[in-house]
């Protein structure tokens, strides 16, 4: 069995991983939070991976906060890049595959066709920056590693903008939403099988990939997409705005072309609309 250590236990993608585990009784799991493992202290990483040993990392902390990193620059950076080049030099002594999660935004949204791994990158915001940076130092520090950028993540965990309409349609508040982002809503679950197929294979196919749902959406798309799926489109006053001022610069356009990492793993990607149904379906289902 592989053994398999996943950070950033209480964020959305990990627990989305948790729920993926027991289709993948060939790996191992060990889950930890910031409290069991700071992966910004260097020293504690070290010793950690000195006491156990792993065949494969996956890193799932990270600063996600878009807005906030704009006036919080030391603690993205700290998260999203120097706590990447300490678990990379880690996992290059101890020889463990890192398998690490980065973003769309790391572009600067300027292409208007799907973002291949070979584009030139150009983040316009702090958050973006600190991923590319974190890239970037795992790259220079660690030989065996995939990097899996993905898109507008979200799932019944954690914060995401997801649970934020559903709570609003719930509280009964009208909600005004832009239309001038373009991108693909990926569904976490199917992002946590991805990487757990990347983690079971045997593959030597190091470097970058990216991994979203397919199809495209602007945010108000996909915010009329979770009121018809949970039956609230009449009741809620949802409009749509070209310009919605928020502190972070964003791309307007950051839909990411998956065709490498499909044939590297030979998984197909699912339309985006379809995966946000089956996520309703299913939790339904465990009601």
């Amino acid at each position: 069995m592989k053994k398999v250590l996943v950070t950033g236990a209480f964020g959305q993608l990990a627990m989305c991983i948790k729920q993926a585990a027991p289709n993948f009784p060939d790996l191992d799991f060990t889950f930890v939070n910031r409290t069991e493992l700071d992966v910004t202290d260097p020293a504690t990483v070290r010793s950690y991976f000195s006491e156990h040993s792993f065949d494969v990392c996956i890193n799932t902390a990270a600063y996600t906060n878009v807005e906030k990193a704009e006036t919080e620059k030391e603690q993205a950076f700290a998260v999203n890049a120097a706590a990447v080049k300490t678990l990379a030099e880690v996992c290059k002594i101890h020889k463990t595959v890192l398998i690490h999660v980065s973003t769309d935004y790391v572009f600067d949204g300027t292409k208007t066709s799907p973002y291949i791994e070979q584009d030139a990158t150009n983040p316009i915001n702090v958050y973006g920056a600190s991923k590319l940076a974190g890239e970037e130092e795992l790259a220079a520090h660690c030989s065996r590693y995939f990097i899996i950028r993905t898109s507008w993540l979200y799932s019944e965990y954690g914060h995401n903008f997801f649970k934020t309409i559903l709570r609003h349609a719930n509280e009964g508040n009208p909600l005004t939403i832009t239309t001038e982002q373009l991108g693909t809503p990926t569904n976490a679950n199917n992002l946590a099988e991805a990487i757990l197929l990347v983690a079971t294979s045997e593959s030597s196919a190091y470097g970058l990939y990216h991994y979203s749902n397919s199809g495209e959406a602007s945010w108000y798309d996909f915010a009329k997409a979770i009121l018809q799926e949970s039956g609230q489109i009449e009741t809620v006053n949802l409009a749509k705005t070209d310009h919605y001022r928020t502190f972070a610069k964003r791309p307007v356009y950051s839909i990411l072309n998956s065709t490498k990492f499909c044939k590297a793993f030979k998984v197909d990607t699912i339309n985006w609309r379809e995966s946000l149904k089956t996520l309703f379906v299913e939790n339904n289902n465990h009601k």
